[in-house]
């Protein structure tokens, strides 16, 4: 509990975006506020599909979470809670039950800025570029929007927070799972030869997606030169996965591992006990670099990803035009 003499805002803080990899880029900026919050922690407020809760419930820093169950994503086929006029009306009331002196928007859109207001919360913070969101907020400073081509989300929540000042300058992002996951996930993948590459063959759109051709390829490749694979993904990845195992050879099927079983922080654990990782543009790519890993996304034609030194964007006219043999130059292994 707080003691009666911490006078910092409690604190919400609402997050636009609907990605894993959107919450990661935004973790270090979640926690500078927290620390000029009450009790040094926050309530976030975001979208499910985000799996927030499940990455960020054992952080010091977090009190608790709220859904804002805005608008799902195309594959979830299901309309969200708080769509339309309606829906915005319930978040408000349930934002207002909170009891917030702040909330902090990671935002530019006046849908936000017309919450917050709804809210009652008294200090309302968001990006503010434009007038239709900045009417609805209590206080600058605001900021511009990000135009220099690459993904904006993370550029301008650093603009944000340095105008703020929650932080002095951008923060790359760092995460990491709990001690025992780490270690439990170092014990599975210890008898892999090193280096060991991770390949993130998940993705939450069809358009993102690789292919399985390219990955077993690049999987065979790998295990060619000795090195280590860890086939990773989620359950819905389980054949998929199983598929790529198979096209290795044989000879060389104990330098793999398919693991598709973790939970979400197991999967945050393995990136940690891989020597690099090689993904599509999905949230694993965006955890692998926050693991301190060199990361490979396959993007093709898509704007690249500029926030980390460790993301290196592989960028081609089409995604189907990123070959095994460009991932595998850039790697540095000899074709």
């Amino acid at each position: 509990m707080p003691s009666s003499n911490d006078t910092r805002p409690r604190t919400v803080v609402l997050l636009q975006y609907t990605g894993i990899g959107d919450v990661i880029w935004h973790i270090p900026y979640f926690e500078a506020v927290a620390k000029a919050s009450q009790g040094g922690r926050i309530t976030l407020a975001a979208q499910p599909s985000t799996q927030s809760r499940a990455l960020l419930a054992h952080e010091p820093w977090i009190e608790s979470f709220i859904d804002h169950d805005y608008r799902p994503r195309l594959s979830d086929r299901r309309r969200g809670q708080h769509g339309g006029l309606k829906g915005m009306l319930n978040m408000a009331r349930t934002l207002r039950e909170g009891h917030f002196d702040r909330i902090v928007l990671f935002s530019g859109r006046a849908s936000r800025g017309l919450l917050a207001a709804l809210s009652g919360i008294p200090c309302r913070l968001g990006y503010g570029y434009r007038f239709w969101q900045r009417i609805f907020l209590t206080q600058g400073p605001y900021i511009a929007p990000h135009r220099s081509g690459s993904v904006e989300a993370y550029p301008e929540a650093s603009a944000f927070c340095v105008a703020h000042g929650f932080c002095s300058a951008p923060i790359v992002p760092r995460f990491s799972a709990p001690q025992n996951l780490l270690e439990a996930m170092q014990a599975r993948l210890k008898d892999l030869p090193r280096p060991l590459y991770a390949l993130a063959i998940g993705t939450s759109e069809e358009r993102k997606q690789w292919g399985e051709q390219n990955f077993a390829e690049l999987a065979t490749a790998l295990c060619t030169t000795g090195a280590g694979v860890v086939v990773l993904g989620g359950p819905q990845e389980r054949e998929l996965a199983q598929r790529i195992f198979a096209t290795i050879p044989e000879a060389l099927r104990p330098q793999a591992h398919v693991l598709t079983d973790a939970p979400l922080l197991g999967s945050v654990a393995a990136l940690h006990a891989v020597d690099a990782c090689i993904g599509n543009d999905t949230g694993m790519i965006q955890i692998a670099a926050a693991a301190a890993k060199p990361t490979y996304a396959l993007l093709g034609n898509r704007p690249p990803l500029d926030h980390d030194p460790l993301m290196v964007s592989l960028l081609a006219p089409s995604l189907a035009d990123v070959s095994v043999r460009q991932v595998l130059g850039a790697i540095g292994v000899k074709v």
